[in-house]
């Protein structure tokens, strides 16, 4: 029996394998993934440890913040300020950009853009959650840090990935040569290569939006709607929906089974509702490198130059042949 790399190991032998590396990437994701296995932890026993419920403010999207929110970003931007080789954090949960003030992290090479809990709103009833992450190489570190330096595209970051916590706990990430998932082995608090490579089917069935907002968003959504909800020709069904409200637990199902995840504008929310730096940039990048496509309707995701870290987008993610026939619809419409 051939051994199981560990993510500490296969993030090494990466690192081997590009000569330029300097271990500072190795270092962040590394952080990631120990901040990652602390909030698995709470999230866990999270009916037994008082972390269920609003802490009574909200953030920046005008949104509750949850107990387990305000935790798990207080527990990444700790890991992240201890290593030193990330100097500036742009959290879902923070209006401004946080400066980190660990030792080194002034001259730190690199910057982070996180959700730090992801559908939170889930976690009362139980329902997977996660953390979604991008980080960026700063052109100048030697400079003091600035939120300009945040504004570029997506297909500039060097790592994106997510950890999902559910019925097993995830670590997906790339950095650009492929994708790859990790499963936590809770007996010893490591993760282990669980899925190499990974690849979404190019033709999936699954269907996912949020149908309650159907008549409100854009018409070319509301046919490719419809061309869903179609019968074949012996009656049987052609797409199956599934929407969690997490967009973490969507996107991963439809990664692995093969499908596609809308999130448009709407009426309420013109620009759309999903924040474009971290949320729609690294799911972006991800489902590219397995194969699939990302957009907001007509243009790539990665291609978009945000202007505010909060900024928002529409967002349609997933399959190949499914985004290529929804973006027919937006198109034509």
């Amino acid at each position: 029996m051939s051994k199981i790399a560990t993510l500490t190991e296969f993030i090494t032998d990466q690192q081997i394998l590009n000569p330029q590396a300097t271990g500072d990437l190795t270092r962040i994701l590394y952080d990631i993934s120990v901040a990652s296995k602390v909030v698995n932890k709470e999230i866990n026993k999270a009916g037994l440890n008082d972390m269920i419920g609003d802490v009574g403010q909200e953030n920046i999207q005008g949104e509750s913040v949850k107990k387990l929110d305000l935790y798990a970003n207080n527990v990444f931007i700790d890991a992240l300020e201890g290593g030193g080789q990330c100097a500036a954090i742009a959290s879902e949960e923070n209006e401004e950009i946080i400066i980190l003030d660990g030792l080194n992290s002034s001259k730190g090479k690199y910057l982070l853009c996180m959700d730090p809990l992801d559908g939170s709103s889930n976690i009362d009833v139980n329902i997977s959650v996660g953390t979604i992450f991008s980080v960026l190489k700063r052109k100048n570190p030697n400079k003091d840090v600035s939120e300009d330096e945040f504004f570029v595209a997506g297909n500039q970051q060097v790592a994106a990935g997510y950890v999902i916590y559910g019925s097993s706990t995830m670590l997906v990430y790339t950095t650009g040569n492929g994708v790859n998932g990790f499963t936590l082995d809770p007996s010893i608090g490591e993760f282990y290569l669980s899925h190499p490579n990974m690849k979404t089917p190019a033709k999936g069935e699954i269907f996912s939006i949020n149908e309650a907002n159907e008549k409100i968003m854009p018409l070319g959504v509301q046919k490719y709607a419809k061309f869903c909800h179609e019968l074949d020709q012996d009656g049987k069904r052609t797409h199956t929906a599934r929407f969690m409200g997490s967009l973490v637990a969507d996107f991963h199902r439809n990664l692995l089974k093969g499908g596609i995840y809308i999130y448009p504008n709407t009426n309420a929310a013109p620009t759309g509702r999903l924040r474009l730096m971290y949320e729609c940039s690294p799911l972006a990048w991800i489902i590219e490198e397995a194969g699939g496509k990302a957009s907001d309707g007509k243009t790539r995701i990665l291609d978009i130059v945000p202007t505010n870290i909060h900024q928002r987008a529409p967002l349609f993610i997933g399959s190949m042949e499914m985004m290529e026939k929804a973006e027919k619809f937006m198109t034509e419409s």
